[in-house]
């Protein structure tokens, strides 16, 4: 389905937020809502590469343990990962085990710890705010990259961070409500402040 479904509870939602419980509740109180601190930044940056090629729920559902195994995301003591965590992270069954996606969630730390000197995660991030956001009244309507994401992602590279394709970038800019792509008609259009309904 494309359009918008009405719940039991009578709000209108896509129905992917409809999937599931969980996906219901991250959707009516977390996604598209203004996250402006460096940590919940880099969890969302690491949480978007891990999800690349799988679907979100899968992530969602794992996240507590994605948040254990890394530190609560705090970019400080994954940056200080070793090759032993590496190794310990491939092992942990309770997380996606891709060796690629945990060497970038610890390169992208120390990244983020770096980009302190310039300003920090949360700026740079929110610089590439763009002037519009979208309406999508279907989810083929959706965008999956803009111009915004491109740049950033190519500014995120240059900086030493992996894992940030423009199409993850703009699926971390919808989920932090720099771009409001709820379906309009949705209960949670214009939900971040950020932009008018």
């Amino acid at each position: 389905m494309t359009e918008l479904i009405t719940g039991s509870d009578g709000l209108a939602r896509p129905a992917w937020a409809e999937a599931s419980d969980l996906m219901r509740t991250y959707y009516d109180t977390e996604w598209g809502m203004p996250v402006h601190d460096e940590a919940g930044l880099y969890e969302r940056l690491v949480l978007e590469a891990f999800q690349s090629g799988l679907s979100w729920s899968t992530i969602l559902a794992r996240r507590e343990n994605f948040r254990r195994a890394f530190a609560d995301f705090d970019p400080d003591k994954v940056a200080a990962f070793t090759e032993e965590d590496v190794a310990r992270l491939k092992e942990d069954a309770s997380i996606i085990r891709n060796e690629r996606k945990i060497r970038a969630a610890i390169t992208n730390a120390r990244a983020t710890v770096a980009l302190r000197d310039d300003g920090g995660l949360p700026d740079f991030l929110w610089s590439f705010q763009p002037a519009e956001t979208p309406a999508p009244r279907t989810i083929d309507e959706v965008p999956t990259t803009s111009e915004e994401s491109v740049a950033l992602a190519k500014a995120l590279k240059a900086r030493g961070f992996t894992f940030v394709g423009p199409t993850t970038m703009y699926a971390l800019m919808s989920a932090i409500g720099m771009v409001d792509l709820h379906l309009v008609g949705s209960h949670r259009r214009g939900c971040s402040g950020v932009w008018a309904a």
